[in-house]
């Protein structure tokens, strides 16, 4: 597939891009329209997150599982919708935290994009999905491709922060130096376990707390 991604990431991730695995999810992807099948996000915003974040911006990551599966919800960047469209339940948590830490007005939009424009990495581990089909893309090697983003970003950055929320991105700290990142984990704001520890968690000004103890620029959270 042609990659349309900012360039520091197609230069970052270059190696990536030539190998195997990534023909195939481009092949699998292609088959599947022909098919037919509705795949979301589409396809310019699939690498959204990379679009708004370049890589030698990236300050926070928070890793989400797959994009929104429903009509007109997922943007490239997780946990974020469209402008004029209502945040699901997990945002809905998401911005009631927000709202209690540091104190912002509600976000009127669940946009998240002005936050990826300050460095705050938004990746879901897989980048597209069939519509109402949840994890439908999971085995086609995203996972291959964003657990390297992962490794690069702690390998090749310093000082970043990783908001891990939930069982599956908390696996994901196998691939991070906890020597030079800061790994805060919290319950994932879903409903079924945002009152498991995610609601309380202050992570928004965690992370703005050691950003600016490492001598880094802290993040608006204001949407």
């Amino acid at each position: 597939m042609e990659v349309s991604i900012e360039p520091s990431w197609k230069e970052e991730m270059s190696e990536e891009f030539s190998k195997p695995y990534f023909a195939q999810i481009a092949s699998f992807l292609k088959t599947e329209k022909k098919a037919g099948k509705i795949i979301y996000p589409p396809g310019p915003q699939i690498f959204n997150a990379f679009q708004y974040t370049p890589f030698n911006e990236v300050k926070v990551v928070i890793i989400g599982q797959d994009p929104y599966h429903n009509p007109g919800q997922a943007n490239g960047l997780c946990f974020s919708v469209a402008d004029k469209v209502a945040p699901p339940p997990s945002l809905v948590n998401i911005f009631k935290e927000l709202v209690d830490d540091v104190e912002v007005a509600p976000p009127k939009s669940g946009n998240l994009e002005k936050w990826a424009r300050q460095g705050v990495l938004l990746l879901n581990a897989s980048l597209t999905v069939e519509e109402n089909k949840p994890m439908s893309h999971s085995k086609i090697g995203w996972d291959i491709f964003t657990d390297q983003v992962i490794r690069h970003v702690s390998d090749h950055r310093d000082h970043v922060v990783f908001m891990l929320w939930g069982r599956f991105a908390q696996n994901k700290e196998v691939l991070i130096n906890t020597a030079k990142h800061k790994i805060l984990k919290a319950a994932h704001p879903s409903p079924l376990s945002a009152y498991n520890g995610f609601v309380g968690c202050k992570h928004f000004s965690k992370a703005n707390y050691w950003l600016r103890e490492m001598g880094e620029k802290t993040i608006d959270w204001t949407l």
